[in-house]
């Protein structure tokens, strides 16, 4: 008889390890060389030189980083939620045609549904069950919401600052909300991440990646949905 492999918090973690460390390592990338950006901005308006601390802690930085944070929330909160909804056959992210909607208890596995390994608030049934069905797509809009306010009120400072060094006034947060330089930052990342994931979800039903779960195996046909490999 084959024993069972040993459990290990690295091979079962890998996927959000790997991801966690990319992300680390491109946030400090990313410091480092706005910094230098920075730095030779200041050159050119004949502005002194900041240290990689003054640049970290500044409207700058912050704006550039959570003008990227909240774009990736609302794209994941909207595919989260468009799937349930909307379907695209022969992806392997989409439910089959004919399945729209939230589908029934039983489906689901609540309430009196609900076995052995199921969540307790979606066995608990009521309020509860109802607050957890819906807990992906409320993380996702509340982190969205919470980095988009961040990325106007870095955006403002951002902004008041090069009018300052231009001899200008500085404006409101509310002003800057309806301002050309936000929508600016804020669109050119929104439109990028409904490409990407617009790209995938027709991409993934022709193409193949063995192996992978986001991808239908390589031998299946084009038109099966909702199979991964």
């Amino acid at each position: 008889m084959m024993r069972p492999r040993p459990r290990s918090l690295l091979r079962e973690n890998g996927l959000s390890l790997a991801f966690g460390g990319l992300f680390l390592a491109a946030l400090i990338g990313q410091a480092f060389a706005g910094w230098t950006a920075y730095n030779e901005q200041q050159l050119v308006d004949g502005l002194q030189d900041v240290s990689l601390a003054q640049y970290l802690t500044s409207a700058s930085f912050g704006v550039d980083v959570a003008e990227n944070w909240q774009s990736e929330y609302l794209q994941f909160l909207l595919y989260v939620w468009l799937t349930v909804w909307l379907v695209q056959r022969g992806s392997p992210e989409s439910k089959e045609p004919g399945k729209e909607g939230t589908e029934s208890d039983e489906d689901q596995r609540i309430g009196t549904h609900a076995d052995d390994g199921s969540p307790p608030w979606a066995a608990a049934g009521g309020a509860r069950t109802r607050i957890y069905s819906l807990s992906l797509c409320a993380t996702m809009g509340i982190l969205f919401l919470g980095s988009w306010l961040a990325q106007l009120v870095a955006g403002a400072s951002a902004y008041n600052e090069e009018r300052l060094n231009q001899l200008q006034d500085p404006i409101a947060v509310h002003q800057y909300l309806t301002s050309a330089d936000f929508w600016n930052r804020t669109l050119q990342n929104w439109q990028s991440e409904f490409l990407a994931v617009g790209s995938f979800a027709i991409l993934a039903v022709f193409l193949r990646q063995r192996g992978s779960p986001e991808s239908k195996p390589v031998g299946e046909a084009h038109e099966k949905t909702g199979v991964s490999g």
